[in-house]
């Protein structure tokens, strides 16, 4: 199959419905995250979130039924209570921030439809579903919003969700957040966190922040990212594994432009793994960042992309690497070069049931 035939339609219900830990982190729990010994900060952040799952439990007399798409039928949530009523998880690339912020969804003590977990691309795109005034009586009845890859990159964005943030803790809803340091900046203190309650304003009184310090886990003891196959292995290996998409790189890119990006998960839908043939440097920062969240949500949902061309870690320049965008085309990196090292299975020996 071609992902460039694919033109997804998503209704804005399914949007909400799917505000769950992705299937790379649905099994996921506190106990399953393994800290790294030489970082104390690993063991404090579990410990510390666990006691925040803890106190989040319903409280009494509140609704656990379903949700309504719009809202209506369900108790309201109780009002905030005073102190920080929130958690942001502050840290580099691949030390397990996602995993723990998907861990505290898991063990709140709630009813699944009263607890939401997006990333902050897809919350800015429920806005745009939805409509604000929408948005906020859809998520106001959850006792837990969790907000993996806060991006602080676009001040509008910034804006309209800090704004949707303030509506929902005076709804009583408790908070957690990630988003990454920024590269060349590790080591330096809380600076994301700085830059984070910085650019929420009047939100920062609620959010206790964990500084989570180590290295990115994707590559340790792992080589840098794998050489890329030839054009032949990555035909052969698509023809060979149902359930494959076989596509250019060169078009895909294109065929981006014209899908909307909250309609890429769904591009995605039922994909055993993702073959690309001619990958080469991604030519503007329009179309790297569309790239980039293809490739959010090829990890959410482990689809291993299987390539050739040029190794996944020379896509983007030299000026886009020094840029304002540059975090997330480091966590683009990264992750697509996780996948890659997930599809040498399909050379080496393909499935083919």
């Amino acid at each position: 199959m071609s992902l460039c035939a694919r033109e997804p339609h998503v209704p804005a219900d399914r949007l909400v419905a799917e505000m769950v830990p992705p299937p790379r982190f649905d099994s996921v729990r506190f106990g399953t995250y393994v800290p790294d010994p030489n970082q104390p900060s690993q063991h404090e952040a579990v410990r510390v979130l666990e006691e925040f799952a803890g106190g989040l439990g319903e409280p009494s007399g509140a609704g656990t039924g379903r949700r309504g798409f719009f809202g209506f039928g369900r108790s309201k949530a109780p009002k905030a209570p005073a102190g920080p009523g929130g958690v942001y998880l502050d840290g580099g690339y691949g030390v397990g921030k996602t995993h723990l912020l998907a861990s505290l969804w898991h063990a709140t003590p709630a009813d699944p439809s009263r607890k939401a977990f997006g990333t902050f691309v897809e919350l800015t795109n429920l806005v745009g579903a939805l409509g604000f005034q929408q948005t906020v009586r859809t998520l106001s009845g959850h006792r837990l919003l969790c907000i993996d890859e806060f991006e602080l990159d676009d001040p509008g964005d910034t804006v309209l969700v800090s704004s949707l943030l303030a509506r929902l803790v005076e709804a009583g809803v408790a908070l957690a957040a990630t988003s990454n340091t920024l590269p060349g900046k590790l080591g330096e203190g809380r600076f994301a966190a700085v830059d984070f309650l910085r650019e929420i304003q009047g939100l920062s009184a609620h959010f206790r922040a964990l500084r989570i310090d180590g290295e990115d886990y994707r590559h340790r003891g792992l080589p840098e990212a794998p050489a890329p196959h030839s054009d032949e292995q990555v035909t052969r290996a698509a023809r060979a594994t149902a359930g494959a998409s076989l596509d250019d790189f060169g078009a895909l890119l294109d065929h981006l432009a014209r899908v909307h990006p909250s309609r890429y998960g769904a591009l995605t839908d039922d994909l055993a793994a993702v073959c690309l043939t001619g990958v080469r440097p991604v030519p503007d920062q329009s179309t790297a960042l569309r790239l980039v969240v293809l490739a959010d949500r090829l990890y959410d949902r482990e689809v291993p992309v299987l390539a050739s061309g040029l190794p996944f870690d020379q896509l983007f320049g030299e000026d886009m690497l020094k840029g304002g965008y540059r975090k997330k085309y480091f966590r683009a990196i990264s992750r697509l070069t996780a996948l890659a090292r997930d599809a040498a299975r399909l050379v080496d020996g393909p499935d083919t049931p």
